[in-house]
Order: C-alpha cells, then sequence, then structure tokens
C-alpha cells in the first residue's frame, strides 16, 4: 500500500489558512464573538482566544475534572467539547462566580476549610460543585463523594473540599 504525497510548489504555503466558524458565547454574563476553527475545544477558546485562564487544562480527556465549567447551568468538561457545539450558550466560569470583594458562598467555603493545596483543581472541584448543588441531587457526604468523583485531586484535600460543600448544602436559602 502506497500513499502519494504532493508538495506545494516552492514559494508557496505548504497548506492554507485553517478554515474558521463564528461561534457566539455569553461568558460569564458578556456576550462574546470568536472566529475559531471549529475544531477548536471550549477549554482552548476559553483560554487561548478570551485569557480566562482559571480554567485549567489537567488530562485533556475528561478525566480529570479540572477543565469543569457550567453550560446553561450544567457542569461539563469543557477539554471534551468543541466550541461550536455550545453557540449562544451560557457559560460561567470560575471567574464568573464571585468578586474578589465577594466570592462565591462555596469559593469562601473552600477558603474557611481550607480545601486546597496546590489549587489545580479548585477551580473546577467549585464550578462543578455549584453544578452540583443547583443539580440537589447530593443530600449527603456519601452522595457528595459520589457527585463530585468526577473532580481529581492530586493534593489529597477531599477530606476538606467535602466540608466546604456541605456547609454551603446546610446553609439556609
Amino acid at each position: 500500500m502506497s500513499t502519494t504525497t504532493t508538495q506545494a510548489p516552492l514559494g508557496s504555503p505548504a497548506i492554507g489558512l485553517p478554515p474558521t466558524a463564528t461561534v457566539t458565547l455569553k461568558i460569564n454574563g458578556v456576550e462574546r464573538q470568536l472566529e475559531i476553527a471549529p475544531w477548536t475545544t471550549l477549554l482552548d477558546a476559553l483560554r487561548e482566544y478570551l485569557d480566562l485562564t482559571g480554567t485549567k487544562k489537567g488530562c485533556d480527556h475528561g478525566q480529570c475534572g479540572a477543565c469543569t465549567v457550567l453550560v446553561d447551568g450544567k457542569r461539563i468538561n469543557s477539554c471534551l467539547t468543541l466550541a461550536v457545539m455550545k453557540e449562544g450558550a451560557d457559560i460561567t466560569t470560575i471567574e464568573g462566580l464571585g468578586t474578589e470583594e465577594k466570592l462565591h458562598p462555596l469559593q469562601q467555603a473552600f477558603v474557611d476549610h481550607d480545601a486546597f493545596q496546590c489549587g489545580y483543581c479548585t477551580p473546577g472541584q467549585i464550578c462543578s460543585a455549584v453544578g452540583m448543588l443547583t443539580e440537589g441531587k447530593a443530600k449527603t457526604t456519601a452522595e457528595i463523594r459520589e457527585m463530585m468523583s468526577g473532580n481529581l485531586c492530586r493534593c489529597g484535600a477531599y477530606t476538606n473540599i467535602v466540608s466546604a460543600i456541605e456547609e454551603v448544602l446546610n446553609q439556609p436559602r
């Protein structure tokens, strides 16, 4: 079996510019329009084109949860989602949850419970916890652990992470 590769004439670019697609996303309450290659992941769109680097690139295979963001209130792994698939979606990243002056209750609980060590997984943990609490499925410690099992912490801060989530879960609403 043989394959044929045709080289471009000398002096011409070997490859043309990749095609782009226009995608409009509402990110942290602000509508943003991007011209990106259609194979750009939501994670790369956030980090590389919008400079929202709070969302972390961990495994890039959807196994660690470091890239978790909220899309229309539901938590997803942004490394497994193409940005063009989320046209018109409302996306919330860690930067959109609270402010420096007023942290989101889960951000404050993570600080109060020392629920991080290196902090790399923390944005994904917090976004996932916000989504989980919105889903309303976790009521016990065991359920929190199960529902957060897609978010890994290499430092092993799980006990404090669960404590922080429980504090917010048990706050009066």
